[in-house]
C-alpha cells in the first residue's frame, strides 16, 4: 500500500510515470506496450490513466494484466456485444456490465488495496472541469473515466455527473507529474486516426451505410437495424467515430504540446475502429512493436545506456 501523495524513492532514483491515453478499442495495445517494458526491465512507479487507459492501468496495478490480456484476446463480435448493456439513457450503452465483470476479474476493491499509486481522469459534465479520481472504489473510478459521451451513460460520483477523460485530458502526464513523476512515459493512441474512417486507398470516400461499418453491425446485432440510404454519405458510425477521433487528437496534441512526456509511445492503431475491441491481438502486438521503435529514446531517458 501506499500511503503519500507525492511518490519519492528511498535511493533517489527518478520516479518514473506512465501514461496511459484514450482511445476505445484501440487501447488495448496498452496491454503490449507495458508487456514489452517489463521485458526490457522497465516498471514504471505511478500510472495514471484516462478512459480506456484507466481501464488496462486498473487491471495492470491490480496485479491482473495478463488475465486481462487473455480475456480479451479471446473475444469475438458475439462477445463484445453481450458486454454491452444497451440503455439509450445518457448513451447508447450503459457500460455497468463491462466494468462488473472487469471489478471482479481484473481489478482490486478500492486504490487503497494498490501496491503503487494509479488514478485516472474524468470531466464534471457540468462545468467541464477535469477531474482526478485515486480514492474508493477502482471500478466506479474506471466507470467515470470511460464514459465517452453519447456512447456510455454519465457517471453520478460524489454528487458530480462524469464522463470521459479524454473530453478534457486524453494522456494524462500531467497527473503523473502531479503524484511526483520524475519522467514520464505517455502511450499515446490517435496517430493517423483523423479521416481514416472515411479513406480506403488513399481516396477520400463517403460511406453507404454497409453493414461492415461498427454501428451498423451493433445496431444489426441488438435487433435494430441501422438507417441505409442509397444517396452516397457518411453513416451515423462514421460521423461519430470521425468526430471523436478529431476531437480527442486535437486536444491530445494540445495538452502534448503544453505538457510533454519524456517519451511518447505512439502505437500505429488507426486500423482499428473505436468498437472493434474483438481485435485485441492486434493491438496487442502493435503496442509491442511501438516501444521497440522507441527503445534507444527510453534507455536515454531512464538512464539505462
Amino acid at each position: 500500500m501506499y500511503e503519500s501523495a507525492l511518490v519519492t524513492k528511498s535511493d533517489g532514483s527518478p520516479v518514473l510515470g506512465l501514461a496511459l491515453g484514450s482511445g476505445a478499442a484501440r487501447g488495448w495495445a496498452h496491454i503490449g506496450v507495458i508487456q514489452a517494458l517489463a521485458a526490457e526491465g522497465i516498471v514504471p512507479d505511478v500510472v495514471c490513466g484516462c478512459s480506456i487507459g484507466a481501464l488496462v492501468g486498473a487491471a495492470y496495478v491490480s496485479g491482473k494484466l495478463e488475465p486481462l490480456a487473455g480475456w480479451v484476446t479471446s473475444l469475438d463480435w458475439q462477445d463484445v456485444v453481450a458486454m454491452l448493456d444497451i440503455s439509450f439513457k445518457g448513451g447508447l450503452i450503459h457500460g455497468d456490465r463491462v466494468v462488473q465483470h472487469c471489478a471482479q476479474h481484473f481489478f482490486m476493491g478500492d486504490f487503497a488495496s494498490l501496491s503503487k499509486p494509479f488514478a485516472c481522469v474524468a470531466t464534471e459534465l457540468s462545468s467541464g472541469r477535469e477531474v482526478w479520481l485515486r480514492e474508493g472504489s477502482l471500478a466506479d473510478a474506471v466507470r467515470a473515466s470511460i464514459a465517452l459521451p453519447g456512447l456510455f451513460s454519465p457517471v453520478s460520483r460524489g454528487g458530480r455527473v462524469l464522463v470521459d477523460g479524454g473530453l478534457v485530458n486524453p494522456v494524462p502526464v500531467s497527473l503523473c507529474r502531479a503524484l511526483g513523476a520524475d519522467v514520464v512515459i505517455a502511450v499515446e493512441l490517435g496517430s493517423g486516426v483523423v479521416g481514416r474512417t472515411l479513406r480506403k486507398n488513399g481516396k477520400t470516400l463517403l460511406s453507404t451505410g454497409a453493414e461492415d461499418n461498427w454501428m451498423q453491425r451493433l445496431l444489426s446485432t441488438v435487433g435494430l437495424r441501422g438507417e441505409t440510404s442509397d444517396t452516397v454519405s457518411p453513416s451515423l458510425g462514421d460521423v461519430v467515430t470521425s468526430s471523436i477521433n478529431i476531437m480527442q487528437m486535437r486536444i491530445a496534441r494540445s495538452r502534448l504540446a503544453g505538457e510533454p512526456a519524456d517519451v511518447l509511445v505512439s502505437p500505429r492503431v488507426a486500423q482499428l475502429n473505436m468498437m472493434e475491441f474483438d481485435r485485441a491481438r492486434d493491438a496487442i502486438d502493435e503496442g509491442e512493436a511501438a516501444v521497440k521503435r522507441v527503445l534507444p529514446s527510453l534507455q536515454h531517458a531512464l538512464g539505462m545506456e
